[in-house]
């Protein structure tokens, strides 16, 4: 906030976001709807973060079937290929980076980008850690979605993450208010997208393309999928 003059209006509107998102989302365990006022006239946790920017512990389970492209052909479901990845883990803990305040997500974005020929340009939809509505922002700036310090306007308004907009973002609710299944239900939910099941959320546009990108201060590992 210091440094690039970000809001918490800004983070607010991902929170309202998300929350219209899970609404949609029969599985989430938070469904009615907020307003802005409502996010900044709740409890403060630390400041500046209040009870709406935190993530929802929940017990839940997700399984995730990885096997040779070869298969493909006979899935019983459409195939999401994996294009790319990177990871990062251990490097600066959460505030002792020299480039703070970035994270290990910097440096697994640029692992993964450095392995396709696909550019931020390209994506569709994403799928991006919430533990903290502030973590969305800094895997956006570190994606290249947004440049340093961009990600407050880009959310602002949530036009932009829309179902309709440039970048849906969380269509699941996110962790925010569907629920924290460490990361696993993002990359459930891009799979779900990019087959188009869905339903009330489903993203009407056509999409090839999603990123899922999990992880906050040390640690961090994100995903290119394809159709």
């Amino acid at each position: 906030m210091e440094l690039y003059g970000t809001t918490k209006e800004q983070l607010g509107w991902l929170a309202v976001n998300s929350r219209s998102y899970a609404a949609l989302n029969p599985k989430a365990v938070f469904r009615d709807p907020f307003t802005l006022d409502d996010y900044m006239n709740a409890r403060m946790i630390s400041t500046p973060f209040g009870l709406l920017d935190c993530d929802i512990p929940i017990d839940g389970s997700i399984a995730i079937i990885v096997s040779h492209p070869d298969y493909a052909a006979e899935c019983p479901q459409p195939p999401i290929r994996i294009e790319a990845f990177g990871g990062s883990a251990g490097q600066g803990a959460w505030t002792m980076r020299p480039d703070y305040p970035k994270m290990a997500s910097v440096d697994a974005a640029a692992e993964m980008w450095s392995k396709t020929a696909l550019r931020p340009s390209d994506i569709d939809i994403a799928q991006l850690y919430d533990g903290f509505t502030f973590l969305t922002f800094a895997w956006l700036e570190a994606l290249g979605i947004c440049k340093d310090g961009e990600a407050g306007p880009f959310v602002e308004g949530a036009s932009r993450i829309a179902l309709d907009g440039a970048m849906p973002l969380n269509t699941y609710g996110g962790q925010l208010s569907a629920g924290r299944m460490h990361g696993y239900w993002i990359l459930h939910e891009a799979c779900v997208q990019l087959r188009r099941q869905g339903g009330a959320r489903q993203v009407a546009k056509p999409m090839h393309v999603a990123v899922v990108a999990n992880g906050g201060g040390p640690i961090a590992g994100c995903l290119l999928l394809t159709t």
